[in-house]
């Protein structure tokens, strides 16, 4: 299969690039094309000098992780204690007081600033966590921070997961806690963000409330996110989640994997995959995505969208970082993007 054969060259591609570092001239670039336009490519990358030695030495960190098959209870264990650990990271770096409740019936963290300035406190921000929809990947590492730099509250949202809770579990309850605060909160004194799979979701739950002609909020944060599960990105067929090393899984745009998450929904439903509703009034959007991002190219693709709609829509890509890279606290780059969607949650929530 033509997948195969990418991945297998691809597979090949870092290790005969790791060789090429200590020996340039074991190893030339070179590309092959197949009719119907399949590229079989090997390249050459050096470390990249344009981003922080910090960012550097991570990089090469990564080359040296183990990674391989998991099943569902031995992911989540694993996402479970890296989230409980960068959590507990978050807290030192970004101090805010973190109370666990329930909101709507859903399970929430209410995420709040040590100090918040009087014309804050008529704001909220929903943080929506990453982990594939099957797994939390996330919660509190992200809105830890952003709680503390936009001195806004939030409230973290535990969405149930698939696959025991397929498509639109997940929408559903993240609409039940923003309806919840509508009764507290002006719409345009709430924001909602999130992270790959609470990227994703983001764009959903905004396109669900525009069908329930609900009022929309103020803001979206889509970092690192997708908008059609219908095709596969560009970028998701040469990054794996930590941009060059691990398991690369190209798709087969003719023959896409099975979704837990999606299940037995139309791939093309336009709450599931917003590209394809009526975007016209979408909310001002921040996008964050990053050069060796998986999901580069559907971030990309989902901004044009917006613009086509009309829509207020800023794309923000940092150079050579993978998949989520403003998890990791000791990048510069990382507190660069928290700052700046911080900033921009503070600039459009409230005003």
């Amino acid at each position: 299969m033509k997948t195969r054969a990418f991945y297998i060259v691809s597979a090949l591609m870092l290790a005969q690039s790791l060789s090429a570092q200590s020996n340039p001239a074991a190893q030339q670039d070179s590309a092959t094309f197949d009719p119907d336009g399949t590229a079989r490519i090997t390249r050459v990358v050096p470390m990249p000098s344009t981003i922080s030695p910090e960012a550097q030495k991570w990089l090469a960190s990564l080359t040296q992780k183990k990674s391989g098959p998991e099943t569902l209870a031995e992911r989540r264990t694993r996402t479970d204690i890296w989230r409980a650990q960068d959590s507990a990271e978050a807290r030192k770096i970004y101090p805010v007081k973190v109370e666990e409740t329930s909101m709507a019936g859903v399970r929430t963290d209410i995420i709040t600033p040590l100090s918040t300035p009087d014309p804050y406190r008529s704001r909220v921000l929903i943080n929506l966590h990453g982990g594939g929809f099957n797994s939390d990947s996330g919660s509190l590492i992200e809105g830890v921070p952003i709680a503390n730099l936009a001195k806004i509250k939030v409230v973290s949202v535990y969405y149930r997961l698939a696959p025991e809770n397929p498509f639109p579990a997940a929408v559903d309850d993240v609409v039940a806690v923003y309806k919840e605060l509508l009764r507290t909160y002006k719409p345009q004194s709430i924001g909602i963000f999130g992270t790959s799979a609470g990227a994703i979701l983001t764009c959903e739950v905004a396109v669900r409330l525009k069908q329930l002609g609900l009022p929309l909020p103020a803001a979206l944060g889509i970092f690192s996110g997708l908008a059609d599960f219908s095709r596969a990105g560009d970028s998701r067929q040469i990054f794996t989640l930590d941009g060059f090393p691990g398991e690369l899984r190209p798709v087969n745009a003719n023959h896409l994997p099975d979704d837990q998450y999606v299940a037995k929904t139309d791939r093309k439903d336009p709450v599931l995959s917003p590209l394809f509703a009526d975007l016209h009034g979408m909310p001002p959007s921040l996008l964050v995505t990053s050069t060796r991002d998986l999901l580069l190219s559907d971030t990309a693709i989902f901004h044009r969208a917006l613009l086509r709609a009309g829509d207020d829509a800023q794309l923000v890509v940092f150079e050579a970082l993978p998949h989520a890279f403003w998890y990791h606290f000791q990048l510069p780059e990382t507190r660069e993007a928290l700052e700046l969607m911080a900033k921009f949650f503070d600039q459009n929530v409230g005003r």
